[in-house]
């Protein structure tokens, strides 16, 4: 090996299609709109379903778009039942393999249920985008290790831990 070469654990397939999500009644959406351009930016594929979506609405877009990967904001307070009854309609849907993330006005006290739901990262306000990209890059070079990562996998296993 030479002095220079070193061996990173990178991802081979970068690009991801994501959806971002505003699910209920919340009618702010600029965080949504950042992240979801830095993910473009960052090469990936998003889609932004716009404000007030049902979580039987996101389900059927994230199934109808093929997505990789599920982006919930959320600012209205209603994270506590929305996000886990989202993340139960997609196991149900069969979309278990799907990777979610939360982002928003989420109290630290209500993270951990956020975790047991399948969501595997919380991210805050006045979170760097570029947190939001480390984290995609860590799930998808676990998943393709084979390590389960997806919203109905009981891996244990969450960005934030």
């Amino acid at each position: 090996m030479r002095l220079l070469e070193v061996i990173l654990p990178l991802a081979t397939y970068i690009n991801m299609r994501i959806v971002i999500a505003k699910p209920g009644l919340d009618g702010h959406d600029r965080g949504a709109k950042v992240v979801s351009r830095a993910l473009r930016d960052g090469g990936h594929d998003v889609i932004y379903t716009g404000l007030r979506k049902t979580p039987e609405e996101i389900v059927r877009i994230v199934n109808d778009e093929d997505a990789e990967v599920l982006g919930l904001s959320t600012l209205s307070g209603a994270h506590d039942s929305l996000i886990p009854k989202i993340c139960e309609q997609l196991i149900e849907n069969r979309l278990g393999s799907v990777i979610v993330f939360a982002g928003g006005i989420i109290p630290e006290r209500d993270i951990e249920a956020l975790f047991r739901s399948g969501v595997r990262a919380v991210f805050g306000p006045g979170t760097p985008t570029s947190d939001v990209l480390d984290f995609l890059n860590e799930a998808l070079i676990r998943k393709q290790n084979g390590n389960p990562v997806g919203v109905g996998d009981d891996s244990g296993w969450n960005w934030n831990d």
